[in-house]
């Protein structure tokens, strides 16, 4: 179960599937998240926006999220190339963003998971 604190309303600046995280394109418009160097801000609901579309997007507090692949319980979340909750890990020269921390385990790509929803940065 998510238990989101805020949740925001924005505009689709493209097809989003559901339990993405997303990010800033323009002012009011998201995308869903492509890379883990991107400023991820939140994740989307249970509902796939197409471009244009408004959608509800959880800022702050527990979001569901859809797995990229197995993930431990310790590990610090960020997004895949299709927005998915992927392990985050410091790279020489890049600045990796953490989108959140997961709140129990993905056996594998697939898996709905809880996230609380923490951004921050990993540097290698």
């Amino acid at each position: 179960m998510s238990n989101p604190e805020l949740i925001k309303n924005f505009t689709a600046g493209g097809a989003i599937a559901a339990y993405r995280f997303v990010r800033l394109s323009a002012a009011d418009t998201v995308v869903q998240a492509a890379a883990a160097t991107e400023a991820i801000i939140g994740a989307t609901m249970d509902v796939a926006p197409a471009s244009g579309e408004r959608t509800d997007v959880v800022v702050n507090g527990i979001a569901l999220v859809e797995a990229g692949a197995a993930i431990a319980l310790t590990a610090l979340v960020t997004a895949d190339a299709s927005g998915r909750a992927v392990a985050a890990a410091p790279a020489t020269g890049v600045n990796n963003r953490i989108a959140g921390i997961p709140l129990e385990t993905a056996a594998a790509a697939g898996d709905i998971i809880r996230v609380l929803l923490s951004p921050g940065s990993l540097q290698g």
